[in-house]
Parts: C-alpha cells; structure tokens; sequence
C-alpha cells in the first residue's frame, strides 16, 4: 500500500498532515494552484494551519492552499504572508529569524529571507521527478546490480510521467545551506546551497517499497526518518545515505523527536509511542492511556518533550510513560509550538490556539 490513489486507511494517513479537500482531489491538476498566488484572506488564522514554526521570536504557521500567517506577539495576533503559490503547505523550518522554507503538495519548495513575510517558489514537482530520473540514470550507467538500477530508472520515469504530484511532508535543515526534504513515494531530496540546486537522495535510502516518509529527526551526524507501516531509518554518515531499522510497530509513524537526554522519540497511529535509548537500535513502547494517534511533538526550552494526538489532548514524556498535560483541547491538533514567552501554540483544521499558561500534568 504505497500510492495515495489507494484510498482508506493511507488516504487518511496521507490527510492527516494536509488540507483533506485538496487531499481528496486525487489526480486533479495542480498546474493552476501552482501558478496561483495564496488568496488574501479575513481571519487567516482560522483557516486550516498543518505546521509551526519559530523564527528568532516570531512564530510562522503554514497550511491549506498556500495559507501563512506570522506572529510577532507569541501567536495574540496574526498577519498573513505573501505566497507565490496555492497548494497546500504540510511542514516549515527557520535556521535564524530570517530564514527558513517550507514544503508541501506538487513538490512545492518555498523559501523566505524575511521571517515569512513574502515567499518564493524554489521547487515543484515536475522538477523533483526530473532530478531523481537524472539521478536514477546517472547510477545505472556504474550500477554493480543492473536490474535494480533499471527498476530504479523506470520508476523515475513513472515520476515524470504522472505530472508534478508529488506531495513533500517533512523538512530539515541545519543551517541556510543544507537540508533534506521527503515526503510520499520516499521522496527524498538533499541540497548544500540553500535549495538553489537540489539533488534526488532515493537511491541513498533503504526503502524499496517507496513508503511515506513523514518526519525527520537528527542528532548531531545521525539522521532518522520515520513513515508509514512502521518504516524507521538511520543514517550514521550525516544523511549521506540510510538503513532501515528494525521497528516495533507496524503502523504509520507521523512524529520523530528527541529528548535533552538523547533519547528518541517516535509515535504515530492509535496512540503508538515508543522511545529508544540507544539510536534505534532497539525501543521500548511508552505506556499510552488512550488509542488515538499522534500528529506531532515539541521540545520545550526545559528539555521535556510534548506530544499532541488527535484529540488535541497533549502528553508529557516522563521516563517510560506519557502523561496528559493540561486539559485536552477538544479538538484535532496537527501541529505544537513553544512561543517565546513560553506559551504554546497549537495548530489544527479549525486555525490557531495560544495556550497562554500551559498547566502541569494531570496526574501531578
């Protein structure tokens, strides 16, 4: 099951991170809303917001049909971006208070030298296909197996052929040089420039199904990756290629963080959490007291970790338990911020919520 066209459960996995009415459009063009600039909208920061970032002491949210707002009094008020583009954006990262980019449908790459005040369009996706059947052509010419090389290349070319479809999910980038992007298909893209050229990482990366890549996590030259049916990844060699580990969870995994202790992190469907102390070498499963899955989680300034599910109910990690914090929301949640006033801002299909004065767990 590794094509958005199969619907049910890896339509909703899919959804869950993006806007569900573009989600469901399918095969539908995409060449307008590429060549759309995001409607200026009233009360933006209801609409449908997928991911948050901080820039220096702004906050920045992204979401459905090229939809941005910033904040620059901890998520009180919110001004909308300028966005080159109308597809739905699914993930954003700033590396200072100035520069950052973001992800999301038709291979959309955007980046910002303002703090996200105004956008441009770096990539799409009928250049993402183009670059990894390059790519692709390029190792079969030295291949040592020709037969994969050539399942590879005619993979590639299926790419291009479906058009620029191709939705990215998740982002990292260390500094305004390099970054890595991923998303459906285990689409996989690397640059060293700042996204002024980008290079295909999918042959780089055990996954020979093209599963989801959903999230990405590093610590220090060690890289993980996380996605669908329970698919967990490593890279030992700062992201210049990686393995696929053994996982304790056939589920999708939508969320990799890592703990001020090193520990890792990673949940996902039904409530699914594990931690692993040892760099995915193995991992225990977290004591979880509801079954409902997990969109996201956040590193605090104290070191603790929080995670959000889809019940907007927030948990605290606590050695190998998970505790609820605060009172649930009532609502789905897609994404959790630390404001820098240490407020949280939570983002979801019904816009932005400041939590101005986050309780203590529950259960303290």
């Amino acid at each position: 099951m590794n094509r958005i066209s199969q619907a049910g459960a890896l339509l909703l996995a899919l959804c869950l991170p993006v806007a569900a009415s573009e989600c469901l459009a399918g095969t539908a063009a995409v060449d307008v809303p590429l060549n759309t600039p995001a409607m200026q909208v009233s009360g933006a920061q209801k609409g449908v917001l997928i991911d948050l970032a901080r820039a220096g002491t702004r906050l920045v949210a992204v979401g459905e049909r090229g939809l941005v707002v910033f904040s620059d009094d901890n998520g009180q008020s919110w001004r909308q971006a300028s966005v080159p583009v109308s597809v739905s954006l699914t993930a954003v990262q700033f590396v200072d208070a100035q520069q950052g980019w973001a992800v999301g449908h038709a291979g959309v790459v955007l980046t910002t030298h303002d703090g996200g005040e105004h956008w441009t369009l770096q990539l799409d996706g009928v250049r993402v296909a183009q670059l990894e059947l390059e790519a692709a052509k390029a190792e079969q010419a030295t291949a040592a197996n020709p037969d994969d090389a050539l399942i590879r290349v005619q993979s590639a070319e299926r790419l291009v052929a479906d058009g620029a479809d191709k939705p990215f999910l998740a982002l990292q980038f260390i500094d305004a040089h390099r970054g890595l992007i991923v998303g459906a298909y285990g689409l996989a893209l690397q640059t060293t420039d700042g996204g002024a050229t980008w290079h295909s990482l999918m042959g780089r990366i055990a996954n020979p199904n093209g599963l989801h890549l959903y999230a990405i996590s590093r610590q220090g030259p060690r890289w993980f990756l996380a996605g669908e049916q329970g698919y967990l990844a490593r890279s030992d060699d700062d992201a210049t290629s990686f393995s696929q580990l053994d996982s304790p969870y056939e589920g999708s995994f939508f969320t990799l963080q890592s703990r001020a202790d090193g520990a890792l992190l990673v949940a996902g469907l039904k409530g699914n959490a594990f931690v692993s102390n040892d760099a995915g070498t193995s991992f225990q499963r977290l004591s979880v007291p509801v079954p409902i899955s997990f969109n996201d989680a956040t590193r605090l300034a104290d070191g603790q970790v929080l995670l959000v599910n889809q019940a907007g109910t927030l948990f605290r990690n606590g050695g190998q338990v998970l505790l609820p914090f605060g009172k649930p929301l009532g609502k789905p949640v897609s994404s959790l911020i630390e404001a820098a006033d240490g407020s949280l801002v939570v983002a979801g299909f019904t816009g932005l919520q400041r939590i101005a004065q986050p309780a203590t767990a529950a259960s303290e």
